[in-house]
């Protein structure tokens, strides 16, 4: 199966959020996880430039010796393990990332920035240094993270980047949902159900 085909699960609409960026100046960090395809307006500025849909840092002037990169951290909607990543470049031309690159932890419950950036937090490099073409999605295959809950995704220098897509298999929480003591949904996507295949498709896919 096209990894592509699996649930995204970083997507809003499962919860997923964008934490921290450590430069959004011209478009906001929340656009890289908005579950609609982007989208270009001609002749649409803001007071910092033109208007674009996607996560935009500003060049870099001089060297910033400790941060050679930009980077932002999102918390997943779902934990689970991923197979593959689309950074999608859509109307970044000019002002795109040349490589980026992707690291993944494991913090159960609702950990704040400052946790997850300690040095105690333990983050490994599931997708290393990729190099990016502009207005393209860039397709990652991924394979053995095991269970992750959070991303700490990496552009080098600077630039913008319009969506990324988060594909894999949900891994909920177990040992959490059996000290419920409730009826579980097993066909509910945060418990890791998910849509193989419909019969027909053609007004609109039976994915989340």
């Amino acid at each position: 199966m096209d990894f592509t085909q699996l649930i995204d699960l970083a997507s809003e609409k499962l919860g997923g959020a964008v934490l921290y960026a450590n430069d959004d100046f011209f478009a906001p960090k929340e656009n890289l996880i908005k579950p609609a395809a982007p989208v270009w307006k001609e002749g649409l500025y803001t007071d910092d430039g033109k208007w674009m849909d996607g996560w935009e840092s500003r060049r870099r002037r001089s060297p910033r010796l400790e941060e050679p990169f930009d980077w932002c951290v999102i918390r997943l909607g779902m934990p689970g393990e991923v197979h593959g990543v689309v950074v999608d470049t859509a109307y970044f031309k000019g002002n795109f990332p040349s490589h980026c690159s992707l690291e993944a932890c494991t913090v159960d419950g609702h950990p704040d920035i400052a946790q997850l950036l300690d040095a105690a937090t333990q983050w490994k490099e599931i997708l290393p240094l990729s190099e990016l073409e502009g207005d393209s999605q860039n397709k990652f295959e991924i394979a053995e993270t095991g269970r992750v809950t959070h991303l700490r995704f990496n552009i080098y220098p600077d630039g913008g980047v319009a969506r990324l897509r988060v594909h894999g298999n949900v891994m909920p929480d177990w040992d959490a949902l059996r000290r419920r003591n409730t009826e579980i949904d097993l066909a509910a996507a945060e418990n890791g159900g998910d849509v193989f295949v419909a019969s027909n498709e053609f007004f609109a896919t039976g994915k989340i």
